[in-house]
């Protein structure tokens, strides 16, 4: 299992935190380049989910940006992915960190 966030994100933090019996290879999206058949596949299961409108990096950006091409945006600017997005080794992928999440990994074997 592999866990894509950023080393600063409370919410990854909270992630890490409650996986730490699991094996999950952290990932910072800043520090390592996230693949593209991963951040293709999250696209197409999460859709315009997987872009954190609400980042400092989303205003930052101008509106021809914020039109262009989301895999593209992701790829030059990661921390606009929605956090933390864990992917397990058959492909299965969740994003975020909500209650219903939580509750699906504090549920599996080991936890």
């Amino acid at each position: 299992m592999q866990l894509y966030g950023l080393k600063a994100c409370d919410t990854c933090r909270k992630a890490r935190k409650a996986l730490q019996n699991q094996q999950v290879d952290y990932i910072d999206v800043r520090d390592g380049s996230v693949p593209y058949a991963v951040l293709a596949a999250a696209l197409a299961k999460f859709g315009d989910a997987l872009l954190n409108r609400a980042s400092t990096t989303w205003r930052g950006l101008d509106a021809v940006a914020r039109a262009g091409d989301p895999l593209a945006l992701l790829k030059a600017h990661p921390a606009l992915m929605k956090r933390p997005l864990i992917v397990h080794d058959d492909g299965e992928m969740t994003l975020g960190w909500k209650p219903d999440v939580a509750a699906y990994y504090a549920a599996l074997p080991g936890a």
